[in-house]
Formats: structure tokens, sequence, C-alpha cells
């Protein structure tokens, strides 16, 4: 039979209720799909980068947003692996701080768009 992996997750314990670990996905999807919005919105404030002035506020919008779609991807990472590990050992669930990292990240991009509205008198 072949290993699963990560092994750091599946070697430990056994395994729990498949509805467990189907609804522990199905939160891993919603994370990366929230990481995926992140970064296509930094493409398409570089996309329109010529609306923007100055143009340093496109470079540092795009890069808050590029930042965030990747952190929100690995903290969605970390708290499946960590999740799926304490169902295996029948554990309880950790707690996780990435939520309060994405939406920090969300409203940091959120001022970045005021600022760009006063600067460009839009």
């Amino acid at each position: 039979m072949a290993q699963r992996r990560p092994r750091s997750v599946y070697d430990a314990g056994t395994d729990p209720d498949p509805r467990f670990s189907l609804a522990n996905e199905r939160t891993l999807l919603a994370w990366l799909r929230t990481a995926l919005g992140l970064v296509v919105a930094g493409i398409a404030v570089i996309a329109l980068a010529e609306l923007v002035e100055p143009l340093w506020l496109v470079d540092v919008v795009a890069g808050v947003a590029f930042l965030s779609g990747g952190t929100t991807a690995v903290l969605g990472w970390r708290q499946w692996s960590r999740a799926e590990r304490a169902m295996r050992l029948g554990e309880p669930l950790p707690s996780g701080l990435g939520a309060v990292v994405v939406l920090a990240g969300v409203l940091l991009l959120a001022l970045l768009g005021v600022l760009a509205l006063l600067v460009t008198g839009r």
C-alpha cells in the first residue's frame, strides 16, 4: 500500500471519521481560494498600473496582495495539517492565528486602496 503524504500527518494516530477529514479539506480549499484571490488582485493592480499615480503605490499594493496571498496559502496548509493530526490523535483541535493574519492583510490592502483614491484624486 502506498504511503500517504505528508507523513507527519498521516503516520500519526488512526483515521478519523471521513466526514471530519473532508470538512477539514474543504476548509483548506477555502483558504487556498482566498490566497488565489489575493494573488489575482495583485496581478490586476499591476495590469491597471497606468491608472494610478504615483507608481510606487502600485508596487506597494501589488506587493502586499502577493505577500498576503502567499501567507494565506501557507497558513491554510499549516492549519489543515495541525487539525488533521489532532483529529488522528484524538486531541483537541488547535487554534490558529491565520484568520487574524489574513484579516490584517485585507485591512492593509483596504487602507492602501483608500490611499490610492486620495492620492489620485478620484
